[in-house]
């Protein structure tokens, strides 16, 4: 982890939200909607309050969509999987309803996250708290020896976590074999299914993230940070769930699947070129995603490579659908069919997806609310995640900016993350900042050492240019 100490004004962040028009306020409608809606008492006919569910997020988070509990069943597994039941505090087509539309995600900056629902939903009424009774659709999902998903079912019922718990302090325990009992075997599933994963070729490439933090005090910090190993368990658990979501969808013949294409060949031939050039032995029959699980990230070649593996990830989208299946239904990242159903407090379109499930699993007609917005969703959830992902990189571009300003002139250590024919992207050795180099061909995956040409904070922009 690289960190360096920055100062930069809080209002910055704002700005940059007020530049890509992001909605920081709800209508006085969504607000006294929400305060007068109290979920129906018959809806959740199931009471699970007695299964010791717990959540597992990054230690700060109160927008918690999901609540598990781990059991060993037979020689296989049970997986008890609790999701946030927002549809039971949102009315279709009310003003909360038309809020969540314009909206799409929760965006997240270093100051606040900006969230999808009003905060009294999203960290309070529907939040998964722990010791608060809350309405959920409970998953199960049943897995044999090897990790192979035999049977899923889900249902509305009352949920109380018991516990909200934090990755490091999860890893830690996890580490002296004293996990919470509820998630001692998040480990072994995790794994198993990791190695399912690999079974189907899935592409991960599992970088560190570059994150903008707050220090404590009054400024932030720039890190390069790696994901837990936990980190990775707790996500095949959603892995796993958005697999069963999809295929639960395509048998009842509606439904809305998040899809990738299969990486094209001209992309695959690139890469395997590269990795001769780097020196990383490629067996001509290897799939890229088995051959991206072997190498080592903190590796600056290896780093390198998997940066460049990005673009067989490319082309993300929605396939909504109401009778015959996308053409395509695919998400070859994952390397199975997928969707989106565990994370209702933070993405529209989890609303829906989760309402078509449970319909088929009850037998029961789709809700025609459902129906009747599923052809938009795709284009919404477009346009607002393309807008959160402008914000989070146009922070991390004004706080590379910040902390590299004065030192126009210095030379800095540098490896090669990305070349081409006019310019190429550096990852600095002792900050944790990527930045353009203005040079054609850099050498890929090599040290080098770089000057700072322009850091201007006004322009979110700084350049280098091989020393």
């Amino acid at each position: 982890m690289v960190i360096r100490r920055l100062r930069t004004p809080a209002h910055d962040f704002g700005a940059v939200r007020q530049e890509f028009e992001v909605p920081e306020t709800f209508s006085d409608a969504a607000l006294a909607e929400l305060s007068q809606t109290v979920p129906e008492s018959g809806r959740h006919g199931r009471d699970e309050t007695a299964l010791p569910l717990v959540t597992l997020d990054p230690p700060d988070s109160r927008d918690l969509d999901q609540a598990m509990h781990l059991a060993r069943r037979g020689n296989g597994y049970r997986i008890s999987y609790a999701i946030a039941d927002v549809p039971a505090f949102v009315r279709p087509g009310g003003a909360l309803d038309a809020a969540t539309w314009e909206r799409g995600v929760t965006v997240y900056c270093p100051d606040r996250r900006t969230p999808l629902h009003p905060e009294a939903l999203s960290e309070g009424a529907a939040s998964l708290l722990p010791g608060q009774v809350c309405p959920a659709v409970l998953w199960r999902i049943d897995l044999d020896a090897d990790g192979a998903v035999v049977d899923v079912d889900l249902g509305r019922a009352l949920v109380r976590s018991v516990a909200k718990l934090g990755y490091p302090a999860v890893q830690s325990t996890v580490d002296r074999d004293a996990a919470h009992e509820s998630i001692a075997l998040l480990p072994e599933i995790g794994r198993l299914r990791q190695d399912q994963a690999r079974r189907r070729h899935a592409v991960e490439l599992n970088l560190p993230d570059q994150e903008v933090v707050s220090d404590g005090a009054d400024g932030w910090t720039l890190v390069f940070r790696a994901a837990l190993p936990v980190e990775l368990w707790n996500a095949q658990i959603s892995l796993v769930t958005g697999i069963g979501a999809a295929q639960l969808m395509l048998d009842a013949g509606v439904g809305i699947l998040r899809t990738l294409p299969p990486a094209r060949d001209e992309d695959v031939r690139r890469l395997r070129r590269l990795a001769r050039s780097l020196d990383i032995e490629w067996p001509a029959e290897m799939p890229p995603g088995d051959l991206l699980a072997r190498l080592q990230p903190d590796l600056p070649r290896h780093a390198a490579f998997t940066e460049e593996a990005a673009t067989l990830l490319r082309g993300a989208g929605y396939a909504a659908f109401d009778g015959a299946a996308p053409e395509q239904p695919l998400h070859a990242g994952v390397a199975a069919p997928y969707a989106h159903v565990t994370a209702p407090l933070r993405r529209l379109v989890d609303r829906y997806g989760t309402e078509v499930c449970l319909a088929h699993a009850a037998g029961s007609p789709v809700p025609a609310w459902v129906r009747d917005r599923l052809e938009d969703l795709p284009e919404a959830m477009a346009g607002t995640t393309r807008r959160a992902g402008a914000v989070e990189r146009a922070v991390l571009d004004l706080t590379e900016a910040h902390l590299l300003a004065g030192r126009v002139g210095q030379n800095f250590d540098a490896v090669v993350a990305d070349t081409g024919p006019e310019h190429g992207t550096v990852v600095l050795a002792d900050l944790a900042v990527r930045a353009r180099c203005e040079a054609p061909d850099l050498p890929l995956g090599e040290r080098l050492v770089v000057r700072l040409i322009e850091s201007d904070p006004a322009e979110r922009r700084v350049r280098f240019v091989p020393a």
